[in-house]
């Protein structure tokens, strides 16, 4: 009766976990994705990159105008509720746990009169056990995230630029 519960929840738990297939993108649609030019100067554009990176809760690490690079950190989440699970079931089955960040970056540099930026966001997960320690890092390459990204960017970009 116990096995079969347990096989039951793990059936349930792959068939929640089962999603679209996402289709391959070209390393230009990649980048068209991740750039958007800006009819401004680029000591107006990185400083309003900042600001909203700040904005959406990350930690900027390190920042250099001259470059126009910017890496930031957002907070860490750690998963845990399959070992809770595991536990009220009874298995024997050793604790580990799973800890999810998103890094962002961006590339500020001024081309002609204007200022592109491209940004990348990736998470990372990290698992640990006992014996190992894993980790996976997955870009993202949904279109919403770097509209809204882009979004707060270009009105922070008016805002600085109307003062």
């Amino acid at each position: 009766m116990k096995y079969a519960r347990l096989l039951f929840i793990f059936a349930l738990s792959i068939a929640g976990c089962a999603s679209q297939p996402v289709a391959k993108m070209t390393p230009l649609e990649i980048q068209s994705l991740q750039t958007r030019q800006f009819e401004e100067q680029k000591d107006v554009v990185f400083p309003s990159v900042m600001s909203v990176f700040l904005d959406l809760g990350y930690t900027v690490e390190s920042a250099d105008k001259d470059t126009g690079f910017i890496r930031a950190q957002g907070a860490a989440t750690t998963e845990s509720a399959s070992n809770l699970l595991l536990f009220l079931l009874d298995v024997d089955k050793e604790l580990s746990s799973e800890v999810s960040q998103t890094a962002a970056t961006a590339f500020i540099e001024e081309i002609g009169g204007s200022t592109q930026v491209r940004l990348t966001f990736v998470q990372s997960t990290k698992r640990y056990d006992s014996r190992s320690v894993d980790r996976e890092d997955k870009p993202i390459l949904d279109a919403q995230v770097y509209q809204n990204a882009f979004e707060k960017i270009s009105n922070e970009v008016f805002v600085r630029s109307a003062k």
